[in-house]
């Protein structure tokens, strides 16, 4: 790869010290980062480089997306004014319908969607197998691969259905065997521990109330076993605590603890619901959450406490969740939406702009335990970095670019590189064609919704 030096811009490392430079320089040499510094890069360094002129840019590093549900890109507009369980009945029907194929179609749009607002990272938690549906997993990663992103895939599962006491119909669960069989062949398909992977995979049974704790039990195992990370649904809504009441006489920490889900190898979607107990727990052992405000205002779950997460120094990450049930599939405007409704739970100078930043990039490697290769433009990690664009009619003359982004219009992306290689360039996607995208999601979402 012809080294690539962006200089000029204003550079925000996300680094622990929080170093910015007003106007500094970044080399990329073979897909990582070897050079961060002030002013324009040395002379020694530009012979035959692409010299990229980042003046009026913020540069960052690219945004981790912490929990996502792919397919769900082909149901967006449902169940519009619904919470969480209502909404989850009355789609379940329709992912029941699900394959393959219209997965990979769907995870493609999604993510080219996700490149475009700036994300390099993507976690997805996909959890219905119909029967005959085929290898739905690997069609999640060839979209990944067509797209360009690095991927966090997770085997999902659901093995509780309605008639044993759990939400999902029983037309749309496993069985717990062949959930664990499946989840164990995912991981040596597609998992990759290497520095520089585009994909690994976790282990991810779908949430207290549609799995059977043996599942959830043997998945734990199962993971810590094959050395892959475990992700679940907790803490959701005010109806997923009482149900975790009513069935088990327990809070949803307590039950997941129970069943050794809790543990610097697992993270968490949501979390609306932690009190201070539940926060100690997930900060005593590393357990991480992946905050998802959007999607928690959309279906009106209630707003997270990351300020007290992030003082009992609990990983945090920064989520789209699914498309669904968040329909823009952004992960650009997540940081301001983390920003204001954070403000809005605990005060003005509770949440900053950089706080923001940091959940939405280092904090999200470090839920994924990718810290050490992605997550802050440092020497030595890989070339994952967002230059946007901040001098344009809605951000010129703002007084912070860091505030341009997490407080003002998500600004364009004028580069998204992926260990040193383009995806967005100008605003647009160069790896797949957009337009053969749209059109490949609105037929796939004619087609699933015709199934039903």
């Amino acid at each position: 790869m012809t080294r690539t030096i962006i200089e000029n811009g204003y550079i925000a490392t996300v680094d622990a010290a929080g170093t910015e430079y007003a106007a500094g320089h970044l080399v990329i040499d073979g897909g990582t980062i070897t050079a961060v510094a002030p002013g324009a890069a040395p002379a020694p360094l530009r012979e035959g480089a692409d010299i990229v002129d980042a003046r009026g840019c913020l540069v960052t590093p690219g945004l981790v997306n912490t929990h996502h549900h792919l397919y769900q890109w082909l149901t967006r507009g449902y169940a519009q004014d619904a919470i969480l369980f209502d909404w989850l009945t009355s789609l379940y029907p329709l992912w029941s319908r699900i394959d393959a194929r219209l997965t990979g179609i769907g995870a493609a749009g999604a993510m080219a969607v996700l490149a475009r607002s700036g994300c390099t990272t993507v976690g997805d938690h996909h959890y219905i197998f119909p029967a005959g549906s085929g290898d739905i997993v690997g069609a999640i990663v060839d979209a990944a691969a067509r797209v360009g992103l690095r991927l966090h895939a997770t085997r999902g599962s659901m093995d509780l259905g309605a008639s044993q006491g759990g939400l999902p119909p029983d037309f749309a669960v496993e069985t717990t065997d062949a959930a664990l069989s499946a989840s164990a062949e995912a991981v040596r398909a597609y998992h990759d521990a290497s520095f520089d992977a585009m994909v690994r995979v976790a282990i991810a049974p779908c949430s207290p109330f549609s799995v059977t704790a043996d599942l959830l039990r043997e998945s734990a195992v199962l993971a810590r076993d094959l050395g892959v990370r475990l992700h679940t649904h907790a803490s959701e809504t005010v109806e997923e605590d009482a149900y975790c009441a009513e069935k088990f006489g327990m809070s949803p920490t307590e039950y997941l603890e129970s069943l050794g889900w809790l543990g610097s190898d697992v993270w968490m979607a949501h979390c609306v619901h932690l009190d201070e107990p539940a926060i100690a727990r997930y900060a005593a052992t590393g357990t991480g959450v992946a905050h998802c405000p959007s999607s928690n205002a959309r279906l009106a779950s209630g707003i997270a406490p990351v300020r007290d997460m992030l003082r009992a120094q609990v990983p945090v990450g920064l989520g789209v969740d699914g498309a669904a049930s968040n329909e823009s599939g952004q992960l650009g405007i997540e940081i301001r939406e983390a920003v204001l409704m954070n403000r809005l739970r605990t005060g003005a100078d509770s949440f900053s702009v950089r706080d923001g930043l940091r959940i939405a990039t280092i904090g999200g490697a470090r839920v994924l335990g990718r810290e050490a290769e992605i997550g802050s433009l440092e020497p030595g990690k890989l070339a994952d970095i967002a230059l946007w664009q901040v001098d344009t009619v809605e951000h010129a003359g703002i007084l912070d670019p860091v505030a341009a982004l997490g407080l003002g219009a998500m600004p364009p992306l004028r580069r998204l590189y992926v260990g040193g290689r383009p995806v967005v360039v100008d605003g647009d996607l160069v790896t797949a064609e957009e337009p053969v995208l749209a059109e490949g999601v609105a037929a796939a979402s004619k087609e699933l919704a015709e199934r039903l």
